[in-house]
């Protein structure tokens, strides 16, 4: 049964993709509560839910229009408990920037600025990761600041090909556009890696740029942490998951769609410890990779923010959004959890899924999960009754199909 509240609760979260759609699921089955979505173009599952109502912005609103959007949105709740919610580095950071403005009104499970901007510029991370005998890849930072200029020189890159490319701070990447663009580069050679110079450039990207050692195996070697750090700076929310598959459309890859939740305490740990050392509050979001070479967790980049697959927290029973609302809307003292039920998160059909586990006892083990009917889709609610949100939704899942055989046919050693 819902969480009974003296004060409404009204969640407004930026965006309406289906990590969106997640978050708001998660303060559904807590609280009962309607959500509302701030968003130019959401998906159909959360523009035709039961518990979603949209206010319309326009793409790519700069931060005085979506300001002002939040700040009448205050007002029309004004005798509502306000949670502002987002899964979007752009937003994550422009709340950041926005913070002393926006806490007037809203509850902001978000760190301050100072830590967004050192966590989030993935060289920082590393830097941070290093103090902390955290492993991380082997990184080259290419400062692209002047690579207009026809003498500029990208540095040597000492590694191997192939070598994974990646901008070292998600919004500035996300601010330009260019034909082809991807969120994560696999290049296979010294050519490649030339020519995405030429594309950023052109773009006009000049911010910095990670090239990093290729560490092997497929999506299975992936491993997602999620948590919580309160006001007080205690860790009251700790689960992951070992990823099984992820999306490989361009602008969507490293995006896992399937995963199953696990308990990985070393992992925590050191989870723990960069907390810690950062000072952070609020949502955190982990990507690690497990190098089946030594077996050793290196750690790739942390999301100041809840991050996209958040509901996974939600299916094996620890809902985030009720520690953070106990913690700075109800200001309580919580009791830290951590996860440890075993479910399966996926956004794929189960066929799919299997085609792509070559593992067998890893196959097995999802098949095991699946009879005994631990197995969820954040899109498939009971609450929801419109009959073409439902149709869409399932037509998209059935559509992964189409997806993967476009750009991922067949799995192999690196998935890609």
């Amino acid at each position: 049964m819902p969480i009974t509240r003296p004060t409404p609760l009204r969640p407004v979260i930026i965006g309406g993709d289906i990590g969106v759609y997640g978050i708001g699921r998660s303060f559904h089955e807590a609280f009962g509560c309607l959500c509302t979505a701030v968003a130019s173009a959401p998906v159909d599952a959360v523009a035709r839910s039961s518990f979603f109502e949209v206010e319309p912005i326009v793409e790519h609103a700069d931060d005085e229009t979506l300001l002002a959007t939040l700040m009448d949105l205050a007002l029309r709740y004004d005798n509502s408990d306000l949670v502002l919610m987002a899964n979007h580095d752009l937003h994550s950071s422009f709340i950041a920037r926005n913070r002393k403005a926006l806490s007037k009104y809203y509850a902001l499970p978000f760190p301050d600025l100072e830590t967004v901007d050192r966590v989030t510029d993935k060289a920082t991370f590393a830097a941070i990761c290093d103090e902390l005998d955290i492993p991380t890849p082997g990184t080259v930072e290419v400062d692209m600041a002047e690579a207009s200029n026809p003498d500029w020189q990208a540095p040597q890159i000492p590694f191997d090909f192939p070598v994974v490319a990646k901008a070292a701070r998600g919004d500035e990447y996300d601010a330009i556009d260019f034909p082809g663009k991807r969120k994560i580069w696999f290049i296979e050679s010294a050519e490649e890696l030339a020519q995405l110079w030429t594309d950023l450039a052109g773009a006009g990207f000049t911010g910095v740029f990670l090239v990093q050692e290729l560490i092997p195996g497929d999506n299975t070697q992936m491993r997602s942490i999620t948590a919580y750090v309160d006001s007080s700076g205690s860790t009251t929310l700790m689960g992951s998951a070992r990823v099984l598959l992820e999306d490989h459309a361009p602008t969507m890859i490293g995006n896992p769609v399937a995963m199953i939740t696990e308990p990985f305490p070393q992992l925590w740990v050191q989870a723990d410890r960069f907390f810690k050392a950062t000072g952070y509050r609020g949502f955190a979001n982990f990507d690690v990779k497990i190098d089946p070479r030594d077996g050793r967790a290196l750690f790739f980049e942390v999301n100041p923010r809840i991050g996209r697959n958040n509901w996974y927290m939600t299916a094996a029973g620890a809902n985030p959004m009720v520690p953070m609302v106990e913690d700075l809307v109800d200001h309580k003292r919580v009791t830290p959890r951590e996860v440890s039920t075993q479910v399966l998160y996926t956004l794929v059909p189960d066929k799919l899924l299997l085609h792509y586990i070559r593992d067998e006892n890893l196959r097995s083990r999802v098949k095991s999960i699946i009879a005994q009917g631990h197995r969820y889709n954040p899109l498939f609610y009971s609450a929801e009754k419109d009959l073409r949100r439902n149709v869409v939704v399932r037509a998209q899942t059935l559509n992964q199909f189409r997806k993967f055989k476009r750009y991922y046919p067949e799995p192999t050693d690196q998935s890609f």
